[in-house]
């Protein structure tokens, strides 16, 4: 088998909202394919079509050679899930949860317990197995969904923005469990908006933007088509950066971020020609340095805005 997953031409709208509009997407068997976007390009959508909970309007998606519409009960026993809202029934306690879905699935009351009792163990919660979920932290909460999510050790996991929510820790710890769910052989489709996530985990990454792939390939492939390495100033006084900027315009590509001037270069000589001029017009710096461009810098430059919008768009679902 090629692909574990595979979309092609995928649309779905919500009366005049084309959520998805012709979505292309595939993933190798055992590996992390991570799909960024900001709120309301199209992510969850595809998510849900994907994981059999909604139907397209045009196109196919199959996982792991099954038509998610025609074939969708048999896809739904090899699939895992963890959507961008817990799945939990608040009144039962954190182990009653993980021995109902791992009931539900089919095991033995002796063997969901164990299972239980190994999850609650790796996502750090065997302190509050018998504490009812409605007296969970969020990030608890957000850990024991996980912990559901992966309690058949599926065969493909769709992870929709699975760390919003989570402190660093918690964030570091769901990585390594993907890291070893990807080593024995599940394929992880992950939506983040966070991009040191994709850059951490995903061996290709498709960029949605307005429910279209507007770029994919893998993290390093994507920082090759920015354009190569970019100087960063960091000016002593924030005020100075549009200055700088200004300063720069003539003979180079300068933009302000954040009260840092970020300067494309195509080779050493432009760095020290920018110095150079640099130090003439008198302006000190706090730092300064050459560095490869980060998956935030391709985001911008792709899409012309950052992943996390002032307003989010909340995407629709069926």
């Amino acid at each position: 088998m090629k692909y574990a997953i595979e979309v092609r031409g995928l649309k779905k709208s919500f009366g005049e909202v084309h959520a998805l509009d012709g979505v292309d997407l595939a993933a190798a068997p055992g590996t992390v394919l991570g799909v960024l976007g900001p709120n309301g390009a199209g992510k969850t959508t595809a998510v849900r079509v994907m994981s059999t909970l909604t139907k397209p309007d045009a196109g196919t998606a199959r996982v792991l050679g099954l038509d998610v519409a025609k074939e969708a009960a048999q896809v739904r026993q090899r699939i895992g899930l963890t959507g961008q809202y817990a799945g939990l029934d608040p009144n039962l306690s954190g182990e009653q949860n993980l021995v109902l879905v791992a009931r539900l699935l089919g095991a033995s009351r002796r063997q969901a317990k164990t299972r239980a009792n190994e999850l609650l163990e790796r996502f750090d919660l065997a302190h509050a197995a018998t504490r009812a979920a409605s007296r969970y932290s969020g990030g608890m909460r957000r850990r024991l969904d996980l912990a559901a999510s992966i309690v058949r050790r599926p065969e493909v996991l769709f992870l929709d923005e699975p760390t919003t929510g989570l402190d660093p820790k918690s964030r570091n710890g769901l990585w390594e469990v993907v890291r070893e769910l990807v080593a024995a052989g599940t394929t992880v489709l992950l939506t983040t908006q966070y991009l040191e996530e994709a850059d951490q985990l995903a061996d290709s990454i498709a960029v949605i933007d307005t429910g279209r792939v507007i770029a994919s390939g893998s993290p390093a492939q994507l920082k090759r088509a920015v354009g190569g390495r970019v100087l960063r100033l960091s000016p002593a006084r924030p005020e100075a950066a549009p200055q700088l900027v200004q300063l720069l315009a003539a003979d180079f590509d300068a933009r302000n971020e954040d009260g840092a001037v970020i300067v494309p270069i195509a080779h050493t000589g432009e760095a020290q020609a920018v110095m150079a001029r640099v130090g003439r017009a008198g302006i000190d710096l706090t730092a300064f340095g050459l560095h490869e461009p980060t998956l935030d810098e391709v985001f911008l430059q792709l899409t012309g805005h950052r992943t996390r919008n002032d307003e989010p768009v909340k995407e629709m679902a069926a």
